[in-house]
Order: structure tokens, then C-alpha cells, then sequence
């Protein structure tokens, strides 16, 4: 399982030689070992790293069980660094090639599917369970005092005896639940805090939901992303499968909040970000991308000179900055993106959006 220790030992490694960053979509739903190895094969098949390659071979080979939806592999044979991490998720294939491992994915993925709290509440208690990038792992859970509902009166009863007896029924169930639920509540921010979880999930009946929600002090009720009916004895399967369109919709959210932001920023005088191809290969050029954002998909033609390597949509026999020839590029991706992380920047793939595409569905934070 993939950890906040493990993305900051790969965020801060760097190295002389190239790092080689690779994530293979493994989904069930897209295929079986076969399919997935060549995908494998036609991802690395322009790499020219054959001691990482190598190292990429053997795990596939040896360790790898092709049971999970995805996986991460960063390696940098030089330095005597490999590290690969099985996931729960399925991932965009992709393959970087840099002086550092290209994390964006991870980070990403952390950021919308990890560290997560769940609850299914009821009147008695809860069960409670930490899901992080895909996986769930459940806790014994809380359970309170019996909520009993006693029926009172009879044919011979006075009517406001039955009425008075029931009120102390209806009044000492409330007593009960109010202490179930807080009792509840108190033992879930200690398991939460103890797993530090960043965001909340509660299910249950909208009556006991609410009800627990307001049981948590207000900087926990603050984290509190999202809540859902279900029943307290729904399966894992269940559970994991609501969890994650939780998720997918927070992912969502999060690519359509960054493509806004970036045309928004784009548009500003002075601004640190461009958009549109040509904008976006010149900031390549002159090494200023801090983040390149692409719809996943993307295609486009381009030109590169043989001689100094910058690129351009604009076609010319000869390059003005160094005088070397420029040579046609079918597909200019690739190639940006190896710029881009080769300089040190970040790459963010987005699901299409309408938004983007009067800008040619590119763009670039710069850094300057």
C-alpha cells in the first residue's frame, strides 16, 4: 500500500542519470496479463534505459501477480534505485523519462482516494473503516447500549396512564440513543485520529447520520466530505464500490477546478500561465513549465529542430535560434512531455472538458 512516506522519499530522490517513471493501467474490466503486456511493451518500446528496462522485466516476471488495477514503477538502475507499488486503482498508462520520479499520478490519486474515514451509523453504534487508494480495512467498530422499544397499555388501562407510559418509553430511548451516539462519535475521532484520516464519509439512515454528525466536534464535522444512505450491515464490496464514486466525483471536481483555474489564471496580465499549443511549447522550450495540464488524448502534429531541440506548430526549413533543419513530428506529446519532466516539471492529464477546448485543451503553469 501505497503511503505519505513512500511519496516523500519519491518526491525528494533525484538523480544524475535518468529515472525512469512508468504506470500500467491493469483494470480487470480492460483486458488479462496478455493484453497488459503489450500495452507493456509498446509504452517502453522507445525507451532506450536497458538496465531499467531490464529491472521493469523482472518484476513483471517474477513479482508482479497481475492482480490488482494498477502499478507504479520508478527505477533508476545507475543509482541501484527500483521501487514498484501495486495498486488498487487503475492508472492512465503512461511512461517518463527524467532526472526524478514523476509523481503527479500518485499524488493525484492520494489526493482523491486517500486517507479516507467511513462510518455506517446506527441507533446502537457504528462500524468503522479507513480506505486509502482503493483498499479498505475495517476496525471492530462500536457497539452501545440495545435501543428497546417496549409496547405499554391494554384494554383496561387508563388512557393518560398509556399516554404517560409511553412518553417515559419514547424519553428513555431518546436517552439512549443520544448516549450511543455520543459514545460512538467519541471512539470514532480516536480511530480516525489514530489512522489519520483526512476527510469523513458517514452512512446510514439521513435520521442517524445527522445525528452522529453532530456528535463530532466541529473540526471533525468540518472534514466531512460526504455522507450516503446505507445499511450499517452492508457488505465491503458495497462499501468500496460507493467509496469510490465518492471519489471519482472528488477527482472530478478536482480536474475541472484545475482547468478553470488555469484559464482564469492564463487570462490575467502578468500571468504565470499560458494556454493553447504553441504558448505551451515555447514555455517548454525555454524550460519554464512548472506544471504542463492536457486532456487525455491529446494529439497533435508539431516541429522540432534536429539541432537545439525546440518545438513549434509553426513550420520553418530553418530554426531562427540556432540555424539547425526542423523535421515533422505526427504526434508532438511524447516528446512535450519528456521536455517537461526532463526540466524538472510536472505533467496533469485531465478527462475531457469543454471548458478547454477553445484553448486547444493544453496549457502550462510557468515559473516564472
Amino acid at each position: 500500500m501505497l503511503t505519505d512516506k513512500d511519496l516523500r522519499e519519491l518526491s525528494e530522490f533525484s538523480a544524475p542519470q535518468p529515472v525512469l517513471s512508468l504506470y500500467l493501467n491493469t483494470d480487470p474490466s480492460e483486458g488479462n496479463a496478455d493484453a497488459y503486456r503489450l500495452r507493456l511493451r509498446n509504452l517502453l518500446k522507445n525507451i532506450d534505459l536497458p538496465d531499467d528496462l531490464l529491472a521493469v522485466e523482472r518484476y513483471f516476471n517474477l513479482e508482479y501477480d497481475w492482480t490488482g488495477r494498477g502499478v507504479a514503477i520508478f527505477s533508476c538502475a545507475p543509482q541501484g534505485f527500483f521501487r514498484a507499488y501495486p495498486l488498487a486503482l487503475p492508472v492512465r498508462n503512461m511512461v517518463y523519462k527524467g532526472n526524478r520520479p514523476s509523481v503527479r499520478i500518485l499524488r493525484d490519486l492520494m489526493d482523491s482516494y486517500g486517507h479516507y474515514g467511513v462510518a455506517l451509523v446506527d441507533k446502537q453504534g457504528a462500524r468503522l473503516f479507513i480506505f486509502h487508494m482503493g483498499e479498505l480495512f475495517e476496525q471492530d467498530g462500536f457497539l452501545g447500549d440495545e435501543v428497546r422499544r417496549t409496547k405499554h397499555g391494554g384494554a383496561s388501562a387508563m388512557p393518560g396512564a398509556r399516554s404517560g407510559a409511553a412518553g417515559r418509553v419514547g424519553k428513555k430511548v431518546e436517552e439512549v440513543v443520544e448516549r450511543n451516539m455520543k459514545d460512538t462519535a467519541a471512539y470514532a475521532v480516536d480511530f480516525f485520529s489514530n489512522h489519520h484520516a483526512r476527510r469523513l464519509l458517514i452512512g446510514g439512515t439521513e435520521e442517524n447520520v445527522n445525528a452522529f454528525r453532530q456528535m463530532l466536534p466541529k473540526a471533525w464535522q468540518s472534514l466531512v466530505l460526504a455522507t450516503f444512505p446505507m445499511s450499517v450491515t452492508a457488505s465491503h464490496g458495497e462499501l468500496i464500490e460507493k467509496v469510490l464514486e465518492i471519489g471519482d466525483m472528488a477527482d472530478g471536481r478536482r480536474e475541472k477546478n484545475l482547468v478553470r483555474d488555469l484559464l482564469t489564471t492564463a487570462s490575467s496580465s502578468g500571468s504565470r500561465a499560458v494556454v493553447g499549443l504553441e504558448p505551451t511549447l515555447q514555455a517548454v522550450n525555454d524550460s519554464r513549465v512548472e506544471t504542463v495540464v492536457l486532456t487525455d488524448g491529446f494529439r497533435h502534429p508539431a516541429y522540432q529542430c534536429a539541432q537545439c531541440a525546440r518545438l513549434t506548430v509553426l513550420p520553418s526549413q530553418v530554426c531562427k535560434y540556432c540555424g539547425g533543419k526542423y523535421h515533422e513530428l505526427p504526434e508532438v506529446r511524447d516528446v512535450l512531455i519528456t521536455e517537461v519532466i526532463r526540466a524538472g516539471g510536472d505533467v496533469e492529464v485531465v478527462a475531457a472538458d469543454p471548458a478547454f477546448d477553445d484553448s486547444g485543451n493544453i496549457g502550462a503553469y510557468l515559473r516564472y
